[in-house]
Order: structure tokens, then C-alpha cells, then sequence
């Protein structure tokens, strides 16, 4: 009996998966299409027939990365579960990002806003602003039932939320513990809750 191979990716999301982890790793301006290709074992013009520049690469990149991200944030949302713990897994979206020794592909590529193409700069910050809607959302539920307490507007926490574990990531890095990250994140997240904020010291 013959058996039926499992089909291998196409060759652009071949390329993809490359792109994004070096991307990860480098920055969208320290790696180029040959270092894709050497590493693919193709060459460069097998690269330009699937994304013709690194801008259409780059912009490939984005939407895929989005899509998977907001799939994520769709789960999350889908659990029958309270603000904390909805937040909780959100910053375990960023946990897992960092244990397999990458950062954020979007947090990377802000890092080199000023020279990314016009097409890319929109899709970062479409990307954060996703982000941080979800999020409000998940703080307005949450401080309507109580299990979420913090001053200000909810779309203020929800910034103070991405700018805290995209930052806590980046500091992580260089030592190469996500313990780091994980106190980081758990500080910042309790500071929000009911809990977490009768248990801060008074002025």
C-alpha cells in the first residue's frame, strides 16, 4: 500500500517562516534576501519571483504575523474566564515569543520604524492599535464586574499594558532569563487588579 506524503510548505512559506525568525532575531534591517536564500538553499531570484523587494516581503511578513496574532487574541476571548486571567494569557502570548529566543516581530520592527517602507509603518502601528483595542475592551469588562481596578481610561492601561511587555522583553533579552519577563509581567498585571493594588504600599 502506498503512502500518501504530507505536502511540504511552498516555498514562500518557506521563505516566511526564514524571514520572520531572522527578523526576530537581527531586526527587518539586519538580515537581507541572501541570508534567506543560503539558509533555504535557493537562490535570491527563487526570492524576487515570490516577494519581488523586501518591502513586499515585509509587508507579507506583517499580515501573516497579525493574523496568527489576532487568532490568538480570538481564543483568549473565547474562554469563559475573568479580566486577570484573560490578561494573564495575553502576556503569555509575549512568554512564548521569548522562549523560543525571539522578540516581538512587531516591537522589532518598531525599533527600525524610521526606515522601514511607508506600506510596513502603517501595518506596525495598525498592529499595536489592535493590540491595545483588544485590550480595552478586556479592562472595560473587567472593571465594570470588579475584578479589574486602575486610574485612568481603560484605553491609558491598555498602552501602559504593550508598552510594558514589549519593554519587558527587550530588557529580558540580553540575559537570556524569561524570569525576568515573568516578574515584570505579573508586577505590571497585579498592579491592575483588585488584589494587587490594596496590596501596594500608601504614599
Amino acid at each position: 500500500m502506498l503512502r500518501t506524503k504530507r505536502p511540504a510548505p511552498d516555498t514562500a512559506q518557506r521563505i516566511l517562516e526564514v524571514a520572520e525568525r531572522l527578523v526576530q532575531k537581527r531586526g527587518f534591517n539586519g538580515f537581507s534576501y541572501a541570508d534567506v536564500a543560503r539558509e533555504l538553499g535557493i537562490t535570491t531570484a527563487s526570492l524576487h519571483y515570490h516577494f519581488a523587494g523586501k518591502a513586499q516581503l515585509g509587508e507579507a511578513l506583517l499580515a501573516r504575523y497579525s493574523e496568527r496574532f489576532s487568532e490568538a487574541l480570538s481564543v483568549i476571548d473565547a474562554r469563559p474566564a475573568a479580566g486577570p486571567a484573560k490578561l494573564e494569557a495575553y502576556a503569555e502570548l509575549y512568554a512564548d515569543v521569548l522562549n523560543g529566543q525571539r522578540l516581538c516581530l512587531c516591537g522589532m520592527l518598531a525599533a527600525d520604524y524610521e526606515t522601514l517602507p511607508k506600506g510596513m509603518r502603517q501595518s506596525v502601528v495598525t498592529f499595536f492599535d489592535e493590540n491595545e483595542r483588544w485590550l480595552t475592551s478586556i479592562l472595560q469588562k473587567g472593571r465594570e464586574d470588579g475584578s479589574l481596578q486602575y486610574e485612568g481610561s481603560a484605553v491609558d492601561a491598555a498602552r501602559l499594558i504593550v508598552s510594558g511587555l514589549e519593554g519587558a522583553m527587550l530588557v529580558t533579552r540580553p540575559y537570556g532569563d524569561i524570569t525576568r519577563f515573568r516578574v515584570a509581567a505579573r508586577g505590571l498585571l497585579a498592579s491592575l487588579t483588585r488584589a494587587g493594588r490594596s496590596q501596594a504600599p500608601a504614599d
